[in-house]
């Protein structure tokens, strides 16, 4: 029993594991529990420009260490967390943030998947109200085929 426990627990923690794995390296933890805190939380909201679809906080790219240690001199320069953003947006754009803000520039980023579905899913509908709408027409037989098709029906009777 105890075997089968510590089997399952070592199982978890191996799964587990790439889910608490940051690329932060010991030299770059700032002593102060609360600005470390801190730099921890902005690193999460800022894209590696090199990886481009992880926090600077996850990446292990030397220029995602470099932001990392930017980020912590603002932070015991006294920046804010507002001011820090706003420094590396007007250093980078708005790339630089993983969850970019709503503007005119970025109206198309954030309302592009919602026109697509909106679209898909008229010409979905429009497609399907067309199908209903318009049954195949149905074309009289003639002499000859109505003849043949009540032989066929009789030969079928009998």
């Amino acid at each position: 029993m105890g075997f089968c426990l510590r089997k399952w627990a070592l199982i978890a923690i191996v799964a587990l594991s790439p889910l608490t794995a940051r690329a932060v390296e010991p030299d770059e933890i700032l002593p102060d529990a609360k600005l470390e805190a801190r730099a921890r939380s902005l690193s999460t909201q800022l894209r590696c420009m090199v990886c481009q679809n992880e926090s600077i906080d996850d990446s292990g790219a030397p220029l995602a260490k470099d932001l990392r240690l930017l980020v912590r001199e603002r932070l015991k320069a006294g920046d804010s967390d507002d001011q820090i953003r706003a420094y590396l947006v007007r250093r980078y754009g708005d790339f630089i943030l993983l969850k970019p803000p709503f503007k005119v520039e970025t109206a198309l980023l954030w309302g592009g998947p919602f026109a697509i579905l909106l679209v898909g899913g008229a010409a979905i509908f429009l497609n399907a109200s067309r199908r209903r709408a318009a049954p195949p027409a149905a074309h009289p037989l003639s002499d000859s085929e109505g003849q043949r098709l009540k032989s066929l029906l009789d030969r079928e009777a009998s």
